[in-house]
């Protein structure tokens, strides 16, 4: 996989949107938290477009990405929320200018169409809080969200959840938002399983729909190759007038039953304040005991 340069101060970060709309003026504790990191803020033209739900049509909210994607002053892109858009433009995006010349691409959610697609290429991304969750987010988020852009040393140690299995892995991270993913399989962007370390997370989806998409991922093999799973946040998830009878996390837990795999579970990462840092693509290793977790980049 390659690695995008690290930033350093002085550099241009590009605030975009991929998917859904941002027409008001709230970007500013972004811009000083940039600042203040000594990086300089380009705010993209698609910022503030309002095409229904989404910042623009899909061929604008291509060409403001595009434009960010060529500019050699840009050195990383952040996706300033979000929402539903991003795969109805993915394909018209040219990345050869950026095989020349990478950077970091930034987000989560709506984003995983993003993270996949340039996991098949061989870039690395990062997968964390976006501008719009500024205003909320830990500190530990936007701390760990600074560490992978600058190259400073990234990892975790959670304390232990009881649903965990514990053992020990080493692979490539990939993943991200479970419904994304799942409507992914079958298309160019579609992650390879095979010896990896997986992320997911979601958010305000029917217990029954996590049960098919886990099921999914099942039967066309993904979980029975994997290295390693790290479930993070499920939020705000729904229920049928006829409950569906588990949880998320038990949902997950019955898929993978039988794996014999490290897992850990209620990750601090998704839809969540403390949105941690994660960098796909990269090689982490992955160690799962009674007294903690831990998750380490290399």
């Amino acid at each position: 996989m390659t690695t995008p340069p690290y930033l350093k101060k002085g550099d241009t970060i590009a605030i975009v949107s991929t998917a859904r709309k941002n027409i008001d003026d709230n970007l500013k504790p972004t811009i000083s938290l940039l600042e203040g990191w000594g990086l300089n803020v380009k705010i993209g033209k698609t910022i503030g477009l309002d095409y229904y739900q989404l910042a623009g049509t899909d061929e604008q909210r291509a060409a403001d990405f595009q434009e960010q994607l060529d500019n050699p002053d840009i050195k990383a892109i952040w996706c300033v929320r979000g929402g539903y858009g991003t795969v109805k433009m993915i394909d018209k995006l040219d990345f050869t200018q950026f095989k020349k010349n990478p950077k970091w691409i930034i987000g989560f959610s709506d984003v995983t169409v993003l993270h996949s697609h340039l996991n098949t290429m061989g870039f690395e991304s990062i997968h964390g809080t976006m501008p719009v969750s500024i205003p909320r987010a830990t500190d530990e988020a936007k701390n760990s969200l600074c560490a992978a852009l600058f190259g400073d040393k990234l990892q975790y140690i959670l304390d232990c959840d009881a649903l965990n299995h514990n053992g020990k892995a080493k692979g490539e991270l990939v993943g991200g938002n479970l419904s994304i993913l799942y409507s992914l399989l079958g298309s160019p962007s579609a992650i390879d399983c095979n010896d990896k370390i997986l992320f997911i997370e979601d958010l305000d989806e029917y217990l029954y729909h996590i049960d098919r998409m886990m099921m999914n991922l099942k039967r066309n093999g993904c979980l029975s190759s994997l290295k390693g799973i790290i479930v993070g946040a499920m939020t705000d998830m729904k229920d049928n007038e006829i409950p569906w009878g588990r949880n998320a996390l038990e949902i997950i837990e019955d898929t993978v039953e039988g794996l014999n795999i490290p897992i850990i579970y209620n990750f601090p990462a998704g839809h969540i304040r403390d949105n941690r840092a994660l960098i796909f693509g990269r090689q982490v290793s992955m160690e799962v005991n009674d007294i903690q977790s831990k998750v380490i980049f290399e």
